[in-house]
């Protein structure tokens, strides 16, 4: 599995593309402005202090696994400093994610997969006016995640905890649309494309949907695959560690790979 991975990744940064290789202005201008802004934010200093102290938390906590490969539940005794350094989004992933929603500005912002909570603390610092709906399956590692968002003073994160297949549903129904989505959690092929299609009847044209770790696995490439042929989906952006999907009206349907 390892070595498809780096087999893809080699593939990946061979086709893709900088800003300059896009003959789209909506993406030239993404990738120009947003994809690849570097540039230091006041914003990111607090949540990397955030990191570093999980990074050195040597407590233990039962992780409840949900899925990823297995429909059966799985505990484990783990460090939080271990679960930080092996599942936390780099930063800088986590810092384009935050790009991403400041340039989309969404009203709501749904995140499947909380983990510890630095990508949602990015997410809720990238928008201090929207709410940030962030959905994890373990109950241990989400009361970590809540002491985070408590410690960065974060006041407008609904946390949700339990099975992404039970609760999701019902999020989406409370929603009158869907701005910016994130799925990040149980990487498997019919979970994705379920989560995927349960989100179509309240997106728009200016929504994003971002999918995570879309090479980990077979089944999460041809999820991927199958995501980009529906005819709902105009752009799509394969940035290798997440994709992004567009659904702009009025625009050619057009597929981007780029390298980040």
């Amino acid at each position: 599995m390892l070595f498809q991975f780096i087999t893809d990744y080699i593939k990946h940064r061979l086709t893709a593309k900088s800003r300059h290789g896009t003959h789209s202005p909506f993406v030239y201008q993404l990738a120009d402005e947003v994809i690849y802004d570097f540039n230091t934010k006041t914003d990111y200093n607090n949540i990397e202090q955030q990191r570093k102290k999980l990074f050195n938390d040597d407590s233990t906590i039962t992780v409840t696994d949900l899925g990823a490969g297995s429909h059966l539940n799985k505990n484990r005794i783990k460090k939080v400093s271990q679960i930080a350094k092996n599942a936390l989004k780099s930063p800088k992933l986590a810092q384009l994610i935050y790009r991403l929603a400041q340039n989309t500005k969404p009203q709501s912002t749904v995140e499947l997969g909380t983990c510890l909570g630095i990508t949602t603390a990015y997410l809720a610092k990238a928008n201090p006016e929207a709410e940030i709906i962030t959905i994890e399956g373990c109950p241990q590692t989400a009361e970590v995640a809540k002491n985070n968002f408590k410690e960065l003073d974060l006041n407008n994160i609904e946390l949700h905890v339990g099975n992404f297949d039970s609760i999701l549903p019902d999020i989406i129904a409370k929603q009158p649309s869907l701005d910016f989505v994130y799925i990040d959690g149980n990487h498997r092929k019919e979970a994705t494309l379920n989560y995927f299609k349960w989100c179509l009847p309240k997106v728009t044209e200016n929504s994003l949907l971002i999918f995570d770790d879309i090479y980990w696995s077979k089944g999460m490439k041809e999820a991927w695959q199958e995501i980009k042929k529906h005819p709902e989906v105009s752009i799509t952006i394969d940035l290798f560690w997440i994709g992004l999907v567009y659904f702009k009206k009025g625009q050619a349907k057009e597929h981007f790979k780029l390298k980040f």
